[in-house]
């Protein structure tokens, strides 16, 4: 009792000198994060809208919490559009006023909760208690044991811990004893496990729980407690990170390092309280372990708000006194619904590690997700067996711990101890570590070459596996990177319809050399492309991206069960899997309708962003925190002229082939300009010529056999419109004589002429009539018999059997159906790629 009252005193103390927020109470009141300029007054602004000023955010600069009581309406916004209004029609001084001082404003809704990423469903579970009868290797045992003794190892499931050192498959498991050999164990180094609590009374963490880093974002106490009865999960994380060396259970990745704890998951919290959480105590944590996201469902699709966007940002400026905070999240447990980690806006951020899962044997769970965005896997559930560590109580283990909830805090202690040997190591040298010493390993996949590294990547596995001894050894010696640069390219207009089945209409956009130095912009860590598709349903939907040295990144999937009525609006995708390119030549995006149906699309616009090293590090500049419409812009339209290719795929080449494979395609072509330039194409697969044809004009406002002038396409609008309204007002004139002399012709006739005029016309006007009907009748005919071969093209198959047509093995990264449990296992394996490397460790064992 005397240690929580310690903690209590300490937390709190933490808190009063954070100037942390008050408990916030949705039931009774709203609550609004503002965005002021730094000289405004908050009390000033609270008092003019007749509201209370809670306080200022911890991190975000200039960010301010104000609350008011219950009310329908926006009451900050409606205030800043009235002072708007009445400035329009001159009722109000054109003066400052307190409003002017709105820089962003944000009434706060509550939102569901995050899904843990360790529940798997009943239906799915992959015997996932430990099978008896596993043999060990005899001397595998020998050497467990006898480092065991060597660093007085004496926790009771130690031996369990196959994570750790695997006795029964020897080399898969994350290779870290030869690391707590050399003395490097996590020291001074923290971890806050964002989750649903931590249990600091456990035996196993109460030694290296970390008071002061730690909150309670659901219940406003100083304490992450666990609550709810279901309140396990962040323990469980927390001891696979930082379980002590001790008498219970077993021992953490980096045994001695800090844990803290933010607890966000046992209650509804809003945008605010999120970005709160993931910003606490930016120099106190060093690493945020997140195993949660979106509802993995193979239909939701869902982004952090801007709130949480601009915390993420400021952690990584300003976190770990600006070297930046790291953040890690699991890839997601939806593989087997077809999810992808590219859908979900957590863990395609460039912000963050992505982690998915690989189980005791190297193999991929049917539950972890495949993405671009993936850039590491280690270890969890699967093959029988799921990982051992502390659980809920004073001294309570569990042998049921799974999921890329689990892998993920994996990578963290991993990343604990990389920091504790090299704490000035910045949150992109982590990512550039990850990437140079991750270890492909023989399993089947897509795996490729990178062009710009020559590492082998995989949108299942990412770059391999995590090797703690290869990391930490790789990271002695390591030379920082420079900070950060980027280039955005314009937003790219497409608008044209998406054509169906194997054929795949592709965009191109050429970044030049001279556009990079413009931006100093080095070498690519991430790729981003930002884009909008109008579709009927949202699932057909794949596309891809290719770079211009001929990467090729999976952006999106298709998805069975994602029946959206919508495309793509604003959303972001991203690559790893273009790391250490030059980023100079055309970049091409191509995209799918897989399906062959009534639901049609269009490929409206897209925009790419590519971010990674800069040349100069003396000229790079921080990233500004973005706006709520930073990317609005699409009705831009780039003044430099577009290139139209026509681009004929070889015989039998699926549109997801590597362009090195596609002779003819002109990927790196020297560029005509050096302006920017744009691309759109429909891209087929039948013919086997391997033609391509390029021409270069200015942009067309109609077909290529009308001029352009040699002006822009806006003021080609405006020609051809005045042209339009010239003929039509001649051909009016023309109709209205003609249609007069008609009428005199026809006022001089007599009874006797109309009479027989009227009897030829019904005569002639029945035969008409016949060939007409007869004609219709014909065309009806036709499409009566089109629309039976249509049906018949179909004929034998069920709804089910259409609906699973995405499910055979193309897709390069799809499951085999490893569960006997799971019907909806996905098909595995590629056929496209074979393995890189062999497994194993790359450190000595002792």
């Amino acid at each position: 009792m005397r240690l929580f009252a310690f903690w209590s005193l300490a937390a709190v103390a933490t808190l009063a000198s954070a100037a942390h927020l008050p408990p916030r109470n949705y039931s009774t009141h709203d609550y609004y994060a503002i965005h002021i300029t730094s000289s405004t007054s908050p009390a000033e602004l609270a008092a003019h809208l007749g509201m209370t000023h809670d306080g200022p955010f911890t991190a975000l600069e200039d960010h301010h919490v104000f609350k008011a009581p219950k009310n329908d309406n926006d009451i900050v916004n409606d205030a800043v559009q009235e002072l708007k209004r009445r400035r329009r029609k001159r009722e109000a001084s054109p003066e400052y006023h307190v409003l002017d001082s709105v820089r962003f404003t944000q009434k706060q809704k509550l939102k569901p909760r995050h899904w843990k990423r360790d529940a798997i469903p009943d239906a799915q579970v992959e015997r996932i208690v430990r099978q008896n009868g596993n043999v060990a290797d005899p001397s595998a045992v020998t050497s467990q044991r006898e480092i065991a003794r060597t660093l007085n190892i004496k926790d009771p499931i130690f031996d369990e811990q196959w994570h750790l050192f695997n006795t029964q498959t020897p080399g898969n498991d994350i290779n870290v004893t030869d690391v707590w050999l050399q003395g490097i164990t996590g020291k001074n180094i923290t971890a806050c496990i964002v989750d649903d609590g931590l249990d600091m009374h456990s035996a196993d963490l109460k030694d290296n729980f970390y008071p002061e880093a730690s909150y309670d974002f659901n219940d406003h106490t100083p304490l992450p407690e666990p609550r709810l009865s279901d309140d396990r999960h962040g323990t469980r994380c927390a001891g696979e990170v930082s379980a002590g060396k001790n008498d219970a259970c077993g021992v953490g990745l980096a045994y001695d390092s800090r844990i803290s704890g933010v607890r966000i998951l046992s209650g509804d919290i809003s945008d605010m309280d999120e970005a709160l959480a993931i910003n606490f105590e930016l120099q106190r944590n060093d690493i945020y372990s997140c195993s949660w996201g979106p509802p993995d469902d193979g239909r939701t699709m869902q982004a952090p708000g801007i709130l949480i966007e601009r915390a993420m940002i400021t952690a990584t400026q300003k976190g770990r006194a600006g070297k930046g905070s790291i953040y890690v999240f699991a890839a997601g447990n939806g593989a087997a619904a077809d999810d992808n980690c590219n859908f979900d806006g957590y863990t395609n951020s460039i912000y963050s590690i992505t982690v998915g899962a690989i189980d005791k044997n190297n193999l991929h769970p049917y539950y972890s997700e495949a993405c671009s965005a993936q850039l590491v896997v280690t270890y969890s559930s699967g093959s029988g067996d799921s990982i051992h560590t502390t659980d809920v109580g004073a001294n309570k283990c569990t042998a049921q711990h799974g999921g890329t909830s689990a892998a993920g805090p994996i990578a963290v202690g991993v990343f604990a101890l990389v920091l504790s040997e090299r704490p000035e190591l910045t949150w992109r040298d982590m990512q550039w570590l990850t990437v140079l010493t991750a270890v492909p390993f023989d399993q089947p996949s897509d795996w490729t070459k990178t062009p710009g590294l020559g590492r082998s990547f995989s949108h299942q596995f990412g770059y391999g596996k995590l090797d703690a001894w290869a990391i930490v050894d790789k990271a002695k010696t390591w030379e920082l990177v420079k900070p950060q640069a980027w280039f955005y390219s314009p937003w790219m207009h497409v608008k044209q319809a998406i054509p169906q089945g194997d054929k795949g209409l592709a965009s191109v956009y050429e970044v030049t050399e001279q556009m990079l130095k413009d931006a100093n912009f080095g070498r690519v860590e991430h790729i981003t492309v930002t884009m909008n598709i109008a579709h009927d349903r949202r699932g057909d939907l794949s596309v891809e991206l290719i770079s211009p040295q001929g990467m090729t990144s999976h952006l999106s999937t298709a998805r069975r069960d994602d029946n959206a009525p919508y495309g793509y609006v604003d959303w972001t995708f991203m690559s790893v899997a273009h790391w250490g390119e030059k980023g100079i030549g055309k970049w091409t995006v191509i995209v799918k309708d897989t399906k062959v149906d009534d639901k049609a699309g269009t490929f409206t616009d897209w925009k790419l962003k590519l971010w990674g090293e800069s040349i100069d590090a003396s000229k790079a500049t921080l990233r500004p925190l973005p706006k709520e419409h930073d990317d609005d812009d699409h009705d831009k339209i780039d003044e430099h002229p577009a290139h139209t290719t026509s681009i004929t795929l070889p015989s039998g080449t699926p549109i997801s082939a590597n362009p090195s494979d596609m002779p003819s395609r002109p990927v790196n072509q020297k560029p005509t300009n050096t302006g920017q330039a744009a691309t759109t194409s429909t891209a087929t697969t039948p013919s086997s010529s391997g033609s391509v044809s390029a021409t270069s004009s200015p942009e067309n406002f109609l077909p290529s056999p009308f001029p352009t002038f040699g002006v822009s396409k806006r003021t080609q609008v405006w020609i051809y419109g005045s042209i339009g309204l010239i003929l039509v007002f001649v051909a009016s004139l023309a109709t209205y004589f003609y249609l007069a002399r008609r009428k005199r012709l026809r006022s001089s006739r007599d009874n006797y002429e109309f009479e027989i005029l009227d009897d030829a016309e019904d005569e002639e006007g029945g035969a008409r009539t016949g060939m007409l009907n007869g004609a219709a009748a014909g065309r009806q005919g036709r499409r009566a018999r089109r629309g039976g071969e249509l049906y018949d093209a179909f004929a034998g198959e069920s709804d089910e059997d259409l609906l699973s047509e995405s499910e055979d093995g193309d897709a390069p990264y799809r499951d085999r159906d490893e569960s006997p449990y799971d019907e909806k296992a996905q098909t595995g394996g590629s056929d496209a790629g074979g393995s890189s490397a062999s497994g194993g460790s790359t450190g000595k064992r002792q």
